[in-house]
């Protein structure tokens, strides 16, 4: 496994980060605890997930599960550097006000309590805001993520979903604090997805903040079981989309197979290969999946293939405002 710095820290994060939204809703206890054992066995150490994660009705339940393979000892908890996410409401109608989907420092105290509780661990490594509030001051923010900070309770913040410019807002309100800020974000990048390139990961990039790809493989469109998508699956549900990405789908996996490699490992690897990016999030659903995405920290991708990839998933023309001034 490779390693890099998480942002602009010291904090050491392996090059692919563990995603945990299936375990519990996809994924059964037993087999999500094989599944972050195997983790570690290959050195993967970066685990994300949110307080909301399980599904409907179950908010808590992965964090939970997570908590209990924690509590199993064998320093566990000592090798993991942990993520999870504060915004969403947690489900439960007689919480007031206070408890939708925003921030507050009331509420970011709160959550943050919960988390700890279900995660059975007394700090995180990184909490993040898992989306921008523009109603709550960066002040009111700043304030109780620094304390939090000076308390143990997290060691560094990150953001999730944020525009370029709410980046640029947040570090220079943690600036004037004399604060760290922002250290990741946490958005939404794959072959499909490129609209980061214009602002987003290059106001990461310029800030030092590390970039997490969610979703890097596009709901599993990248996955290479797109065009002849299993019962069930996530790609089943998306068959309009499919049929009109059809010729570029075709055309990624024939480049695949020249290169005697998968598509998942190979979009992955592209992600990997972009220098403002610190991992991509893989998602198994079993043990299998995940001993499968190790392979992409291994490919190396030469200038003909990515100026190939570019041909088939088009990008924006590079970084704004010369993608679309001249």
């Amino acid at each position: 496994m490779e390693y890099t710095n998480l942002g602009r820290t010291g904090m050491k994060v392996s090059r692919l980060c563990l995603g945990t939204m299936n375990l519990g809703p996809q994924t059964e206890e037993k087999e999500a605890h094989k599944i972050m054992d195997a983790a570690l066995e290959a050195g993967v150490n970066f685990f994300d997930t949110a307080n909301v994660y399980g599904g409907k009705g179950r908010h808590g339940w992965t964090e939970e599960i997570i908590g209990r393979w924690f509590a199993q000892g064998g320093n566990r908890r000592e090798k993991v550097v942990l993520a999870t996410k504060v915004y969403n409401h947690m489900g439960d109608p007689n919480d007031g006000p206070n408890e939708g989907r925003f921030l507050s420092a009331y509420k970011v105290r709160r959550h943050l309590e919960g988390s700890l509780k279900r995660l059975q661990t007394d700090h995180i490594e990184l909490y993040q805001m898992h989306h921008i509030d523009r109603d709550v001051s960066w002040e009111e923010l700043w304030e109780v993520f620094q304390a939090e900070v000076q308390k143990g309770t997290i060691d560094y913040v990150g953001s999730s979903n944020f525009a370029g410019w709410d980046l640029i807002k947040a570090q220079a309100a943690a600036k004037e604090r004399h604060f760290l800020g922002l250290v990741t974000e946490q958005h939404k990048y794959s072959l499909l997805c490129r609209l980061p390139e214009l602002e987003v990961l290059p106001a990461a990039k310029d800030q030092g903040i590390g970039v997490i790809a969610w979703s890097p493989l596009d709901g599993g469109l990248l996955g290479g079981n797109a065009l002849n998508p299993a019962k069930g699956s996530r790609s089943a549900g998306q068959t309009e989309r499919i049929e009109k990405l059809r010729p570029q789908l075709e055309a990624f996996t024939s480049l695949c197979k020249n290169l005697g490699e998968n598509e998942a490992d190979v979009a992955l690897a592209w992600v990997l290969h972009n220098p403002a990016l610190d991992a991509p999030i893989i998602g198994p659903r079993t043990l299998d999946q995940f001993e499968k995405s190790l392979r992409a920290v291994e490919i190396n991708l030469d200038q003909a293939t990515l100026d190939r990839l570019d041909e088939i998933f088009p990008g924006y023309g590079g970084e704004a405002p010369n993608a679309y001034a001249w």
